[in-house]
């Protein structure tokens, strides 16, 4: 597995996203945009390619079956293959069936790319099963089948490497402690959080609005914004019912940012003891050449 520099993927990445938004600006149709419009479009591209990549790093990965080989014949093979058997549960499932959910299981580090993406299943997973004579599931049975599809799977990556963008992030909570630490930068972002937060005629704040502007200042404390993180949703959620935050109750703007401080400060105490990581795999496809005719310029 080659780690790529990534500079044709991020030429890629770039592309679909100009495509994208050509496509707003034009409403789908083959017209022409100004070069003030496209350079303003692809100014907001950059920084926001830019803040995504600072705070979640990606690595280009070209997988062509030379790690998958190397972990088939490693010493740690079989253990991991019982143990994925045994969570998988093959009681009632047929042998093709309980191998394509073994092959899920596997992971980057192993040489596997994602399964669970459709040209993956359909151009390495799906060849490496044809023509399988199914029969009864056994650990055993299981072990040497599994073995000789991953192996198939793995030519077919040679013949066939496919790139994928991988990323990983830790939420240790030390982005909270930063900003705890300096008062200046703290009220400052509590200010834009706030912005356009509803108050009642008196200026109280429902606490509902926590989870809100929790949200909103996230990516400035290194976390993942609400529904993106499972693990951390279940943090977030944890602290934010220990200080009742759908009760609905009116409180003043000071009291609204104190509990929010504290809020910040539990996570990070949590995310300290018990750092959440997690790691994302994305194949890179090619754009459909087509969608260059959109890519037009006026003078």
């Amino acid at each position: 597995m080659d780690h790529q520099s990534g500079d044709g993927i991020w030429k890629l990445t770039l592309f679909r996203n100009v495509f994208q938004v050509l496509k707003e600006f034009t409403h789908g149709k083959q017209q022409k945009v100004s070069k003030t419009g496209l350079k303003e479009a692809l100014s907001d591209i950059l920084l926001g390619m830019a803040a995504g990549l600072k705070r979640d790093p990606i690595v280009i990965l070209r997988m062509d079956g030379e790690d998958l080989l190397e972990f088939i014949n490693g010493p740690s093979y079989e253990a991991e293959m019982v143990s994925i058997f045994s969570q998988i549960g093959c009681e009632d499932a047929s042998l093709r069936d309980c191998i394509t959910k073994a092959l899920e299981k596997l992971t980057v580090d192993q040489g596997m790319p994602p399964s669970s993406d459709s040209w993956v299943m359909r151009n390495i997973v799906e060849p490496a099963l044809e023509s399988w004579d199914d029969q009864p599931v056994s650990q055993e049975t299981f072990l040497e089948e599994s073995k000789k599809v991953a192996k198939r799977v793995a030519q077919n990556l040679k013949e066939e490497p496919v790139i994928v963008a991988h990323s990983e992030n830790t939420f240790d909570g030390s982005g909270i402690k930063r900003l705890l630490s300096n008062k200046f930068e703290l009220d400052k972002l509590l200010n834009v959080g706030l912005e356009n937060v509803p108050k009642d005629r008196n200026g109280k704040i429902s606490k509902e609005y926590l989870r809100v502007v929790l949200d909103v200042v996230a990516p400035s404390v290194g976390l993942p914004q609400i529904g993106a993180v499972e693990q951390m949703d279940k943090v977030v959620a944890d602290v934010l019912n220990r200080i009742d935050a759908d009760d609905g109750k009116m409180i003043k703007e000071d009291e609204f940012t104190k509990l929010l401080t504290e809020i910040m400060g539990s996570i990070m105490l949590q995310l300290e003891g018990n750092p959440i990581s997690v790691s994302s795999n994305s194949v890179v496809h090619e754009p459909l050449p087509s969608s260059l005719s959109l890519l037009q310029a006026s003078t």
